[in-house]
């Protein structure tokens, strides 16, 4: 099946540099191109493709603006494209926010080191998005930017409500064996040592709306790990933490775990968790680059099932490929719990599925109830 794709970039030579790319493939045909995001978004309820590439920064109408659009009058995957700066962190964030599926960045060379590799990593990513499905966005809830004034005269840690997500998609893959069964049971509270989350497509959106859930009283620490360059997990972070009520900050090398504190792993390193006199402590370590994953769930996830084993409770949600299925399994055989998101609720059902499929889950749960069931189970 030859996935369709209208193309949005105010630069000519991006324009023709992608069709070339894409439809090189087979696989792809690109159905249009557009100048600026009117026209993006007027071509796209015409043309109806199964994809769109979007560019954030253009004249008429910004690429945001153009995805909150379409995603209003017919949502449509949308791929977008970005600088790999603090700048264009806080751009990709917002558009992932009003509904992009998943981003790359623009420059070519960021991506890839030669012509195949790169042809490969679009191609597969456009065929990856072309698989997840969009719905009308939720009317959005009142958000603050850190440069506004309520946010300035705000409390450091306001209460916020999270958004719901711009989208609910799913991939057409089955669910596995009876997992569309199960349903939460009640479970007696107790004290994590370590509650660990893995994400990665459509993580951005879901860890915003299971941490704004909870209490600043949240009695275990956090480790988060989100597939991401690592010049978008600073700015991450801050959003994270201006909107939830826990701290969440970027992990160090050397940080204390404590309770009501998460921490995200920074993008192109590897995050692992020590337990040396009962004292749970942060080990923040170069990237290798024979490990598709910089941060990688598995070795996140596999510290912390060696130095907790089974005090510790691993989340798995939205996210392209298995990353984070080898990291369960040995929380499984240590004796810790594993939760995952339910297919429904998921922008692609890659790592939740893997993990599910594997016969790791205790418990498969839609996003709008993970927050909370985290606060019925831990506190």
């Amino acid at each position: 099946m030859t996935v369709s794709v209208l193309v949005v970039d105010d630069s000519g030579f991006f324009r023709k540099r992608l069709t070339q790319i894409l439809t090189s493939s087979g696989q792809i045909r690109v159905v249009g191109v557009a100048a600026n995001g009117q026209e993006g978004v007027e071509l796209a309820q015409s043309l109806r493709p199964d994809v769109i590439t979007m560019d954030y920064e253009m004249p008429i109408m910004d690429g945001i603006s153009a995805v909150r659009e379409i995603m209003k009058k017919h949502p449509i995957p949308v791929l977008m494209f970005s600088s790999l700066t603090y700048e264009g962190a806080r751009v990709t964030l917002d558009a992932l926010e009003a509904g992009a599926v998943d981003f790359l960045p623009k420059n070519f060379e960021e991506i890839a080191r030669d012509g195949s590799q790169l042809q490969k990593i679009l191609i597969d990513r456009v065929l990856d998005v072309a698989r997840s499905r969009t719905q009308p966005p939720s009317p959005p809830s009142v958000h603050r930017s850190a440069s506004s004034a309520s946010a300035q005269m705000a409390p450091a840690k306001p209460s916020v409500t999270a958004r719901p997500m711009a989208a609910s998609r799913q991939t057409n893959q089955p669910l596995p064996e009876d997992s569309s069964k199960r349903s939460p049971r009640k479970i007696p509270a107790q004290r994590y040592a370590v509650v660990g989350i893995g994400t990665s497509t459509g993580g951005p959106v879901a860890l915003q709306r299971v941490l704004a859930a909870l209490p600043a009283s949240f009695p275990s620490p956090i480790v988060l790990v989100q597939h991401m360059p690592a010049s978008f997990t600073p700015a991450f972070a801050e959003r994270l933490n201006r909107l939830c009520k826990i701290e969440v900050r970027q992990a160090e090398d050397g940080d204390i775990l404590h309770a009501g504190l998460a921490l995200l792993a920074p993008g192109g390193k590897q995050m692992m968790i020590e337990n040396r006199g009962g004292q749970p402590r942060v080990r923040i370590l170069p990237g290798d680059e024979r490990l598709n994953y910089r941060p990688s769930v598995d070795i996140t996830f596999g510290s912390v099932a060696r130095s907790f084993p089974g005090k510790a409770l691993g989340v798995i949600l939205t996210g392209m490929g298995s990353d984070g299925k080898e990291g369960c399994r040995m929380l499984k055989q240590s004796g810790s719990p594993i939760w995952s998101q339910d297919e429904q609720s998921s922008v692609i059902y890659g790592m939740p599925m893997a993990v599910a499929k594997a016969g790791l889950s205790d418990e498969i749960l839609p996003l709008d109830k993970i927050g909370p069931r985290l606060i019925e189970g831990v506190c």
